[in-house]
């Protein structure tokens, strides 16, 4: 049986990137994008929602996005969802859900003039979890 797990968001980023790197030396990046929507009401009114996504980039992509990507910037962000869970210290479950990326295209008016476009294909060995 075939499946398929892939997300494609435009938003804006709600703050600067994070870099950190693995204790193997990986680099990895995280930030939210945030991508609104709107729809009629049964009342005929507009109502306008934003949901917020939190990103995962590795290897090349991540240094890629640390170094161009900035608060506020418009940004198309293709990847696929995975869901972490872990115990806490108190021990309860906690659970992350969050987009792993692959691409990351600039846009607006920064990626006018800067003409960014990034792929890489991730292999599932560089992924530490």
């Amino acid at each position: 049986m075939a499946s398929l797990n892939k997300v494609m968001i435009i938003g804006n980023l709600g703050g600067d990137p994070e870099m950190r790197f693995t204790p193997a030396g990986k680099p990895v990046t995280n930030f939210s994008v945030a991508a609104g929507y709107s729809y009629t009401t049964t009342e005929g009114g507009r109502k306008e929602e934003t949901e917020w996504f939190r990103v995962t980039a590795w290897n090349k992509l991540a240094e890629i996005c640390n170094q161009y990507l900035q608060k506020g910037q418009q940004v198309y962000v293709e990847g696929r969802i995975q869901t972490r869970k872990w115990e806490g210290e108190d021990g309860q479950q906690h659970y992350r859900t969050e987009v792993i990326a692959s691409q990351m295209i600039l846009l607006g008016k920064k990626a006018e003039r800067q003409e960014e476009e990034t792929t890489e294909e991730l292999d599932p060995d560089d992924i530490p979890f």
